[in-house]
């Protein structure tokens, strides 16, 4: 069975995005690197290969278009009509003929370059003929563009086409718009039609599946068909055309006899003859909707005539077939909207389909063959005796054995026996092997005398425990001996205690140390403020803790304060007038009221004299460090003064007196008058004179 899946098609590139994706494979795939250093050989090899690579690769991407897209002329005859009804087949087959044309001009391109190469007698050369060859092959697909867009809106449509199979078991349902298709097919299937009360809703096809005695059917429900000439239907009429056409599938003609169609039954009746010639050799049913609005039996004669006819229409397809006339299964009657009778119509079409398939393959070719391989022998008698059928009595004494031997009783037949599943449980301790067969049933409890029946059930559990009890003894002896070993005070000589209280008095200061030692400021890890919500780490009880231990609080409260304001955002603070008895203010004259207090800054640490000695410097007395310093200073100066000297011929620049008369020859030899100032001021200066028009014998320096 051919399955037609046009999902699969690979998407088709545009004109340039085709071109990138090859240049940029073969620039990926092919070395970059060449000198001109290079044999001859070796260089028509190297470009070579880039042309040979990118035409190949030309080549596979449009022969994979060529060979996805179907080619009208092999697929399913319906698959072919429905495709040029939807895309034009000339326009199909033009885009397609000019991608194998393009692809059939590259390789000729490469073919020609190639051989070209062979005769390159230098780099230049060849990479010019690489160059033109890549060029020519691009060229070729820009002027595909128009065609491979083309192919790829095609492809998007076809993507969203339904999955119909030609060759399996089909109902196809047809009829003016708006007379109940696609209700119908939504209340035999799971498909998800929409439902409108307006013309012309359904305008593609829609399939949807059943099943009917085991078997899988599809169902196609297909736009409405309006009674008109063939060339004046438009492109939603033709798909149900098509589907009719080529379709082998049991037709359910709809008819709506209420008129709410907005089509009265004379032109459903025209329509059904109009298209007569398509429902030839296929099983037909002609369905009467909407009973719920119009029965059937009250319908006027001349209605109820038109009905009539096509019913005798629909009953030649039964006689054609071979069969014979049962006008009960040709006109049915439903309402899809009270669900009346739609079963009904399902399980007649189906039934129709099938018997159908059947008799054909019974007269299929592959049938006869199979029957001309049978031969039934039928001896013919050579006298008047009756000769029965003789089996042997030894074969007879075994069936009348196995019939009177009694049949193993299963689960399953002891379960029926007993009220079914749900009502019988079965026994799982029968099959234990016990020393008394009353023991099975005996009920085991759980809990016995305040004890777990399952902890009982080891034999040798009790000597378990003994053992662990035995190991926990042995490990809390080993506890007490460890403990035997620490020292006593009392057991020891006033000297030993002695000697033992310095040593302990040792090891707690050396711990104290080490304390200090990582309690600094710089490691002391600060208190989060989430962690200090209620606010115990303040200055007023570090103030009340120094003072219990007879120290002055202020300073470091003072410190603590200032170090909390941030230094960016805080002003210098100014000193108070006059007259004030702090000791940190300076002195002020009283004749000068208006000079500037000078600010108050925090004590800092004084620095050390120039000459005086720190430990490790490696001078003997401060004169020995004072000539030292004198002398490292005098050096620096030598160095510094030499430095400035240097500098200072950097900034000399030769001066030049230039006049206007001057600055035309000047202009003209521009980069040469630069070059000699090596400076950029030269022309700054020139394009000043250029600007700006300066009297004849002025002068610049």
């Amino acid at each position: 069975m051919v399955q037609y899946n046009f999902k699969k098609i690979t998407i088709v590139p545009t004109g340039k995005d085709f071109i990138d994706i090859i240049l940029s494979r073969t620039q990926r795939q092919t070395p970059t690197v060449v000198h001109k250093g290079y044999a001859i050989s070796r260089l028509r090899q190297f470009y070579m290969r880039k042309v040979k690579y990118t035409q190949q690769n030309f080549h596979e991407k449009l022969s994979a278009i060529i060979d996805e897209f179907p080619r009208l002329d092999d697929i399913h005859p319906f698959y072919g009509d429905l495709l040029h009804v939807l895309y034009n087949k000339d326009h199909y087959k033009l885009a397609l003929g000019q991608i194998n044309t393009a692809r059939n001009i590259i390789g000729k391109i490469s073919k020609d370059y190639v051989r070209l190469l062979k005769y390159g007698d230098s780099l230049y050369r060849c990479k010019s003929l690489k160059v033109a060859a890549l060029g020519r092959m691009c060229t070729v697909v820009k002027r595909i563009g128009p065609s491979l867009a083309y192919l790829e809106q095609i492809r998007q449509h076809m993507a969203r086409l339904p999955s119909i199979d030609p060759n399996t078991r089909t109902i196809l349902i047809c009829g003016y718009p708006n007379v109940g298709k696609s209700s119908f097919i939504n209340k035999i299937t799971r498909a998800d039609v929409d439902v409108q009360p307006y013309a012309f809703t359904t305008k593609s096809l829609f399939v949807g599946h059943t099943d009917y005695k085991y078997l899988r059917y599809q169902v196609i429900d297909t736009p409405g068909i309006l009674d008109r000439p063939f060339e004046d239907r438009n492109i939603i009429e033709m798909c149900s055309i098509t589907a009719l056409a080529h379709l082998r599938a049991a037709v359910l003609f709809f008819l709506d006899i209420s008129g709410s169609c907005g089509y009265s039954i004379a032109q459903q009746a025209a329509l059904f003859h109009s298209i007569k010639s398509l429902f030839m050799n296929k099983p037909l049913i002609i369905v009467c909707n909407k009973i719920d609005l119009q029965p059937l039996d009250g319908l006027p004669e001349e209605d109820m005539k038109l009905v009539e006819e096509m019913k005798a229409e629909a009953a030649k397809t039964i006689i054609g077939q071979g069969g014979e006339p049962d006008e009960d299964n040709v006109l049915l009657t439903m309402s899809t909207l009270t669900d009346d009778g739609v079963i009904a119509v399902k399980n007649a079409a189906c039934e129709r389909l099938l018997n159908q398939r059947v008799e054909l393959k019974m007269k299929s070719k592959k049938m006869i063959d199979c029957k001309n391989r049978f031969h039934v022998a039928i001896p013919k008698p050579r006298d008047g005796k009756e000769r029965p059928p003789c089996i042997p009595q030894a074969v007879l004494e075994a069936k009348a054995r196995k019939n009177e031997e009694e049949k193993r009783k299963l689960e399953k037949d002891i379960e029926n026996e007993n009220g079914g599943a749900g009502v019988y449980s079965a026994s799982l301790r029968k099959h234990y092997i016990l020393a008394n067969e009353e023991w099975k049933e005996d009920i085991m409890p759980e809990i016995l005398d305040g004890h777990n029946v399952y902890d009982f059930v080891d034999v040798d559990i009790l000597q378990r425990l003994e053992e662990l009890e035995r190991e926990e003894g042995l490990r809390l002896q080993g506890e007490v001996e460890e403990d035997d070993f620490e020292m006593d005070d009392k057991e020891l000589t006033p000297e030993e205690q002695e000697a033992l209280a310095e040593i302990r008095k040792k090891k707690t200061l050396l711990i104290q140390e080490h304390r200090i030692k990582k309690s600094t400021a710089e490691s002391r890890p600060t208190v989060p403020r989430k962690f200090d919500k209620d606010k115990k780490f303040t200055s007023e009880r570090m103030g009340r803790q120094l003072s219990a231990l007879g120290l002055d609080p202020m300073s470091a409260i003072n410190r603590a304060r200032s170090r909390s304001v941030s230094r960016r955002g805080r002003k210098r603070e100014r000193s108070v007038a006059s007259g004030g008895d702090n000791g940190d203010i300076m002195d002020m004259d009283v004749d000068q009221p208006n000079k500037r207090m000078r600010s108050r800054s925090r004590l800092r640490s004084q620095s050390r004299p120039p000459g005086e000695i720190v430990a490790g410097e490696g001078f003997k007395n401060s004169a020995q460090k004072t000539k030292a310093l004198k002398l490292a200073k005098k050096s620096m100066m030598v160095r510094n003064k030499d430095a400035r000297h240097v500098d200072k011929s950097k900034d000399k620049q030769p001066k030049v007196s230039l006049r206007c008369e001057d600055s035309l020859h000047l202009l003209q030899n521009r980069r040469k008058f630069c070059g000699f100032f090596k400076s950029y001021a030269a022309v700054i200066l020139l394009d000043a004179i250029q600007e700006r028009n300066f009297p004849l014998g002025a002068h610049f320096s």
